[in-house]
């Protein structure tokens, strides 16, 4: 199956209309990204937007033979004018399957808010899902879904990472899906920003006028097995570790801090993390991060290394100046070797957050800076285990080690 993309923007368009942000004035050129509609093997049309058949001529094709159009917006989608020779524009009820003479079969998936899906089965048995702009799949369940992977997923991985952590969680996503992103609108920086989102939920963005083969898996890209976030208090670390996990299903969330009884500000802290995170999402508490390291499972996220290195101290005597020399920094050194081990060793998907504190200013007393240091100690063994290392700097992330999507 043959796809071309007519467009891959919102339904306003990217830069949208008299809109003065930052990420609008910067979507230019090959950024600049109209409503998405796709044509499919010249036959069939998903969603009709404005100037569809000046973009199909733009890339290459003409509406001419196409034998059918479907709107996957609610209330039937954008008024727009129909071209001259096409035919009108319908939708497929929920869950029926409407066979075309071209030899492909279109069946409607239902939505958990208003609109319309369409898996889309070619003649040479390649099968791609497309999904509306704010819309995730509704009440699927293990295997209901697909007995296999699509060839092609196209939908939102930026506005809706839960229809991924959705599919993924049925198996209609696998590793050779290729995830390729529509409806983008102006919530992540054009170019190198939005590769690397996109990259870090196995995702990618092409642009307008792109043909793409369904089954070719080349362009697919590989998500990181192992992933260390670092950043500055407030600096967005944790918002950023959180963002590369959320487009999959069952991840374990490893709070490193405790409860901390009594402590209001540590709750409330606790409180916004635990809001923040999609619902599907497990909690544990724990320091004993190795055991969970060594189990295959679900994408683990730790946060943090820093609270942790802070309880391994407090185990070892790390603070007191005499047990420190009497074996105090060997046993942490020993605890620090032995978590890179099994973050090494880690066959599940892991992603770590940890403080980088040693650009500030120096600790007043001694403790502060024997922490200080053991932590930049700690950070540089870790990353040392992991594909990606990432810096968030005020809310922008630097990849230190690792790819860089399209770079």
């Amino acid at each position: 199956m043959e796809v071309t993309l007519l467009g891959t923007g919102a339904p306003a368009g990217l830069p949208r209309p008299d809109c003065s942000c930052a990420v609008c004035a910067t979507s230019l050129g090959a950024d600049a990204r109209a409503a998405t509609a796709l044509l499919v093997d010249g036959a069939l049309l998903l969603d009709l937007t404005p100037g569809a058949a000046f973009a199909a001529a733009r890339a290459g094709h003409s509406l001419g033979g196409v034998r059918q159009v479907l709107l996957t917006h609610p209330h039937d989608g954008p008024p727009v004018e129909v071209p001259a020779g096409l035919p009108q524009p319908g939708r497929v009820p929920d869950w029926r399957e409407s066979p075309l003479v071209t030899g492909h079969r279109v069946r409607a998936v239902a939505m958990d808010a208003p609109g319309t899906g369409y898996a889309v089965a070619g003649p040479d048995g390649q099968r791609l899902l497309y999904l509306p702009p704010g819309g995730a799949p509704a009440g699927l369940e293990e295997g209901s879904e697909a007995a296999e992977p699509y060839d092609m997923v196209l939908a939102d991985p930026v506005g809706r990472p839960d229809a991924l952590a959705k599919l993924r969680a049925v198996g209609a996503v696998g590793p050779a899906t290729d995830v390729v992103a529509v409806h983008l609108d102006h919530d992540v920086p054009p170019g190198a920003e939005l590769r690397r989102r996109l990259a870090a939920a196995g995702a990618r963005a092409v642009p307008d006028g792109s043909t793409l083969i369904v089954g070719v898996y080349e362009d697919v890209p590989d998500v990181s097995r192992r992933t260390l976030v670092l950043g500055g208090a407030r600096s967005g670390k944790s918002v950023e570790a959180e963002r590369r996990l959320e487009s999959f299903p069952g991840v374990l969330y490893v709070a490193t801090g405790g409860t901390r009884g009594g402590d209001t500000e540590w709750a409330s802290r606790v409180a916004t993390h635990r809001d923040r995170r999609p619902g599907s999402w497990r909690t544990v508490e724990t320091c004993d991060l190795v055991p969970l390291l060594a189990q295959d499972g679900a994408p683990l996220l730790i946060d943090c290394l820093s609270l942790w290195l802070t309880d391994v101290m407090d185990s070892v005597g790390a603070w007191d100046d005499a047990q420190w020399a009497d074996g105090g920094e060997r046993a942490l050194r020993a605890r620090v070797v032995e978590l890179a081990q099994a973050v090494r060793s880690a066959r599940r998907t892991v992603v770590l957050v940890s403080n980088e504190v040693g650009s500030g200013i120096v600790p007043a007393t001694a403790s502060g800076r024997r922490y200080r240091d053991e932590l930049g100690r700690l950070n540089a063994a870790v990353a040392a285990e992991c594909e990606e290392v990432v810096l968030v700097v005020a809310g922008q992330a630097l990849v230190l080690r690792g790819p860089v999507p399209g770079a």
